[in-house]
């Protein structure tokens, strides 16, 4: 980055189920007005806006984003899964830091259907058909949903290695609804314990209950970021910075390794990581708070170890502790995560982005991280793509 990069203004609706979601315009003007207000700008100054979303039609950035103006801006639209937001957000960060703009939007959304995901493209090659033949040959269980079967299969390559039970990842679980509890802007705020998860309906037997994948969700967020001169001569925010922020790709590793957990991007995430810390100059034991991508709870414990926030090997050790939470050694997803809070594709690195940027502000009220000034983001998507993100405070 060739200057530092202020993140003024933060903004998100609450998450809903689909169905009882309004449209999608109407969600995005919602949490961009948030993010504006809270940057305290009007829409005139964004010179520039980045739109993430995964399921719509082409150029529905523009048609949510003209709800709020239309000013003749540059307006991209990003898709890249379950990164999508927080690609959007890599793409803000770069235009300022490169000087290419002073003050960029980055907003992500998503109106979903009910249901697990799926393909709206079947007369050509699909982008997971290299990672449907590795499931095919790792874990098999053709008749259960694309993403359960990769992120499950994953979970179990964790258990079969290490032995780790089915419980820690029901401790996870039940550890996202005590933290969302705190969170009025989550889609489940109901505090669950370790045997209702595992309780609850089998999805898999002995590998995933339904209360260890996250839900469809339908929501917007959005962020301003701007540059230190800008935030100054308009008497912005600046006192949140992006440190440091990486965007990894799979390399050949994800299908050679014959390994479920680097078909889920393990490599992609620590990759990332290591080159943030690398920027940063830091080592993840300095962090205060996490915010990572729980699209399962299996993957919220595989991303412990390619953090790096435990050894391979550590994360059942780390759960047992309760170093994951307040009083630990790291407070990992305080929103409730996208188990809790849901997962809108789109939007779902936005509203990363807003918690942290609440936790360094000291806003994040009863799920506020004491002394917080260090913050990773953590935003996979498969086929795929990494972000992580470093925020600090300035």
């Amino acid at each position: 980055m060739t200057q530092p990069v202020c993140v003024a203004g933060v903004g998100m609706i609450p998450f809903t189920k689909p169905g009882a979601n309004e449209p999608y315009p109407v969600m995005v003007s919602k949490a961009v007005t948030l993010a504006l207000h809270d940057a305290g700008i009007g829409y005139d100054l964004v010179q520039q806006a980045y739109a993430g979303y995964v399921y719509g039609d082409s150029t529905a950035g523009q048609r949510a984003l003209y709800e709020v103006g239309m000013t003749g801006i540059p307006v991209i639209n990003v898709n890249n899964n379950c990164s999508t937001g927080s690609t959007a957000l890599f793409l803000a960060r770069q235009a300022v830091a490169s000087g290419a703009a002073d003050c960029v939007l980055a907003f992500g959304f998503e109106q979903m259907s009910p249901g697990a995901l799926g393909s709206h493209f079947n007369d050509r090659p699909s982008p997971f058909d290299r990672f449907e033949a590795a499931a095919d040959e790792l874990v098999g269980n053709q008749q259960i949903p694309l993403a359960l079967r990769y992120f499950g299969g994953a979970g179990l390559a964790h258990m079969q290695e290490f032995g780790t039970p089915l419980t820690t990842f029901a401790k996870i679980r039940a550890k996202a609804s005590r933290h969302a509890a705190n969170n009025p802007l989550a889609l489940f705020r109901t505090v669950v314990t370790e045997d209702e998860v595992m309780h609850a309906p089998v999805l898999w037997p002995g590998v995933m209950t339904r209360l260890m994948a996250c839900p469809p969700t339908c929501g917007a967020a959005a962020a301003i970021i701007c540059s230190p001169a800008f935030a100054k001569k308009h008497g912005l925010q600046s006192d949140v910075v992006i440190l440091a922020q990486a965007m990894t790709t799979d390399k050949a590793v994800a299908f050679e390794a014959r390994d479920m957990r680097e078909v889920v991007g393990f490599s992609m995430t620590r990759d990332a990581a290591a080159q943030v810390y690398e920027a940063a100059g830091i080592g993840p034991q300095e962090l205060d708070v996490v915010e990572l991508h729980d699209c399962f709870a299996h993957n919220e414990l595989l991303t412990y170890e390619a953090l790096g926030l435990c050894p391979r090997g550590g994360a059942q050790q780390f759960v047992d502790d309760g170093a994951n939470t307040y009083g630990g050694q790291v407070v990992t997803n305080p929103s409730g995560g996208l188990l809790s809070k849901g997962h809108p594709l789109g939007a779902t690195g936005l509203a990363q982005c807003t918690e942290l940027v609440q936790q360094l502000r000291g806003q994040a009220d009863q799920r506020q991280v004491d002394g917080a000034r260090l913050a990773l983001q953590h935003n996979l998507g498969l086929g795929g793509a990494c972000v992580v993100t470093l925020y600090g405070k300035h």
